[in-house]
């Protein structure tokens, strides 16, 4: 036991020795200088080193040095720049003349993806041939020097395009480690503040840059977010995924293949591809098996009585703030920086307690102009089709879509909009609207257009047609009516021209029917304060009993109807009295005149002729 003691003790102080040795006899500054030329004729960047280099031992072998960057040549700023750096290299090939760094390790690292950071080539200089700028050997006879890892920790990412808003992405921890082939696996992490909400990531990803800096492939394995702040569900956004990402430097183009993403409950596959010229071209091809938008967009719910209504409307909701910098910014003005041609399809869709399914979307937008050709899918046993256009190039911005619904339930479209109508029905409906902005509160106040209604089997609830129309015949004479406890209007078919202009929704030929009542009418909407003023003629078709002439009449003589007021206290009116009181005097004349007419050769029938002629 003392010997094996004895030959530890032995064995410690050689390795002390040499580690002393090799600090006292080996300077790190010597491969300031070196470290600097192979940097920049492995890569043409510059690398600065500030302040002197020194050993670090434990527990690991190495370089310690101050702030430090890494400049593009002709960058007016640095791509990389950090307060310290850290080179951890293998021992015994610096016996040998070999610096071989296990890993770069930067603190506190600021990383600059911006056009200030950008190589610029200069105009007279040669093109080298496309091959690998990344050596598989070292070309100086003298020290050797190769880098297997990279450690960046607690750093700072920041990206722009053009002349477009920053984004940085802070708390940046990556893991890098390649081989010879330069090959290399990627673990990411970091978080993205901005316009108060935040978006953490992270990701594990295998790296091919063998051809390098021509092309640059990734596979990511596994990809997480989680997004949360204002305009965002107070769940928040959580997904996760994988994809495949190949770069291509001459064309600028960024492919995405084999996606598979998860947001919430929500989930897509498919390939996009985005080419960033001066206004960048996005090709998107993507299939949703599930899309619940309630999930991943902040909307007004309906709510199920006006109770619930007040409590959420009491309710503080996180919004966007105003960004002073897009104050003056026209809607939708993002839409002029790019081209897209966008492919969508959907095996379900939710959208303001809509369930929609089978949805198909082909949209185009050049550089300000989104034509939508396809937007349709089935909504119940029905179908929707909202086809458009929305044009941004000129200001304001000008909207046009065409809707084509096919029996669907409209008691379900008048919920989801929050509009206090209680009335069900299979509506079709075929339009052309226009406005200048695509939101829902915008479309009452300021869209325009026409459209033509059907409506199958629709009940409004509130108002029963019939049994107002009879209660009141009742009341004026001696024609009894069935008994109806029911409070709705129910017709089997209902047809009418829609016109809106500016919240001012007409209602033209009005014409509905069932086997109790027929109608006809006109009247308006105001959809911006919930009233209504509509006229109608009512001719109740069953359901009487008495006279039988009286009933025939009534059967066949239209009852002036007006309903206005608040949609949810609507009043009415009706003129049954005035015509009661008519039908009696016509009636009352007509028997005068036949008596008059059997008796024409009297003085009391002739008298009562001139009477007849007078009235």
């Amino acid at each position: 036991m003392r010997r094996v003691l004895t030959t530890l003790m032995i064995l410690l102080v050689v390795l002390v020795a040499g580690l002393s040795a090799l600090v006292l006899l080996v300077n790190p500054n010597d491969f300031r200088a070196y470290m600097v030329r192979q940097v920049e004729a492995r890569s043409g960047y510059e690398l600065k080193l500030d302040g002197p280099l020194r050993w670090h031992v434990w527990p690991q072998l190495s370089i310690l040095s101050g702030r430090m960057s890494l400049t593009a040549p002709g960058a007016t700023q640095p791509l990389v720049s950090a307060d310290n750096m850290r080179l951890d290299v293998a021992l015994f090939p610096l016996f040998s003349h070999q610096l071989q760094v296990d890993q770069v390790m930067l603190k506190s690292a600021v990383i600059q993806l911006t056009p200030q950071t950008e190589a610029v080539r200069n105009a007279d200089a040669p093109v080298a041939p496309r091959e690998n700028t990344l050596p598989d050997g070292a070309s100086d006879t003298g020290w050797s020097f190769d880098i297997g890892k990279l450690k960046v920790a607690d750093s700072v990412l920041v990206f722009q395009h053009e002349d477009n808003d920053q984004v940085t992405v802070r708390n940046i921890n990556l893991k890098m480690e390649q081989d010879a082939h330069h090959r290399a696996t990627v673990d990411f992490s970091g978080r993205v503040n901005r316009d108060q909400r935040d978006l953490t990531l992270s990701l594990n990803a295998s790296v091919n840059a063998s051809d390098y800096p021509h092309q640059l492939t990734a596979d990511i394995q596994q990809l997480n977010w989680q997004l949360t702040g204002a305009d965002v569900p107070a769940q928040g956004i959580t997904g996760q995924g994988t994809l495949q990402a190949v770069w291509r430097e001459e064309q600028k183009q960024l492919e995405l293949d084999n996606l598979n993403l998860q947001a919430n409950d929500s989930s897509l596959k498919g390939q996009a591809s985005v080419s960033l010229e001066q206004k960048p071209k996005w090709v998107l091809n993507l299939q949703f098996d599930n899309l619940n938008l309630e999930n991943l967009l902040v909307t007004q719910a309906a709510a199920p009585d006006s109770d619930v209504q007040q409590s959420g409307q009491s309710q503080m909701k996180q919004t966007r703030p105003v960004i002073s910098s897009n104050i003056d910014q026209p809607d939708y003005n993002g839409l002029r920086g790019f081209t897209a041609d966008i492919l969508l399809k959907a095996n379900s869709v939710r959208w303001r307690g809509i369930d929609f399914t089978n949805v198909s979307s082909q949209m185009f937008n050049h550089n300000g102009l989104l034509v939508v050709s396809e937007l349709s899918g089935k909504m119940g046993t029905g179908h929707v089709s909202l086809p458009g256009s929305l044009d941004v190039r000129t200001e304001p911005a000008s909207a046009e879509f065409q809707p084509r619904l096919d029996n669907v339930e409209i008691g379900t479209i008048l919920k989801a909009f929050n509009y206090p109508i209680s009335m069900t029905g299979q509506l079709t409906l075929a339009g052309d609207f226009s406005g200048a902005k695509i939101d829902a509160d915008v479309f009452r106040r300021d869209w325009q257009g026409q459209a033509h209604v059907e409506l199958k089997d629709s009940r409004m609830e509130g108002l029963n047609f019939q049994q107002l129309v009879q209660q009141a015949v009742e009341r004026s004479s001696n024609v009894q009516a069935q008994e109806n406890y029911d409070s709705a209007t129910r017709l089997d078919s209902f047809t009418s021209d829609l016109t809106l202009d500016n919240g001012q929704l007409s209602l033209d030929g009005m014409q509905g029917s069932s086997s109790l009542l027929s109608l006809t009418g006109e009247g308006s909407l105001d959809l911006v304060k919930e009233t209504a003023d509509t006229r109608f003629n009512v001719r109740v078709l069953s359901g009487w009993q008495g006279e039988s002439k009286l009933v025939d009449f009534l059967k066949e003589t239209p009852i002036p109807l007006s309903v206005y007021g608040k949609w949810q206290a609507l009043n009415y009116s009706l003129q049954v009295d005035q015509i009661l009181r008519k039908h009696l005097q016509d009636e009352a004349k007509r028997r005068l005149n036949d008596w008059a007419d059997r008796n024409k050769d009297s003085q009391t029938g002739k008298d009562a002729k001139k009477l007849l002629n007078k009235l």
